[in-house]
């Protein structure tokens, strides 16, 4: 695997599919070793715009294990683990870290419109739950999460009213 694991561009592979909608993994690894002859530099499994959204758990981590089987440390695999349900987002972290993924992909919770708060202890939770580096991203027409700034850092909010406080 290359390190850093953030670094160059990733490709966001689709999932080919059979018409009974099972995965196609022969078509699959052919599109994976083409991209990796063309020198991408990390793989994307799984995305939220793609097939991911409506594959079972089983597909999604069947197809992430594949991935990371085929590509065999050339580069680094970000499994795409995302979900608006905090609970299920750290069961598909932990299990994408399980098949080997190198890094997630997370997706600001979808249709819920929560606060920074919550969106901090949400990625929060799916990071730990995973304990590889993480790529957290937003869709803001589907989240209502129109920041431009990043979720505060909960340490820092921590200490600059521990420091707010002694100085009152």
């Amino acid at each position: 695997m290359k390190n850093p694991v953030f670094t160059g561009a990733g490709v966001a592979i689709i999932t080919p599919m059979y018409e009974d909608g099972s995965i196609n993994f022969d078509e699959l690894g052919r599109i994976i070793e083409d991209q990796i002859a063309h020198h991408t530099d990390a793989i994307i499994i799984c995305g939220t715009t793609g097939e991911c959204s409506t594959m079972t758990d089983e597909e999604q981590l069947a197809a992430i294990k594949y991935t990371v089987e085929v590509v065999n440390h050339r580069v680094p695999v970000i499994a795409g683990a995302g979900s608006n349900d905090t609970d299920h987002g750290c069961a598909l972290a932990a299990k994408s870290a399980e098949c080997g993924a190198d890094a997630l992909l997370m997706v600001t919770p979808y249709y819920n419109k929560t606060t920074q708060a919550g969106l901090v202890a949400h990625f929060t939770a799916m990071a730990e739950a995973g304990g590889i580096p993480v790529i957290m991203y937003n869709v803001p027409s589907r989240t209502g999460s129109w920041s431009r700034k990043p979720p505060p850092d909960p340490a820092a909010a921590q200490t600059a009213g521990s420091e707010r406080t002694a100085h009152s």
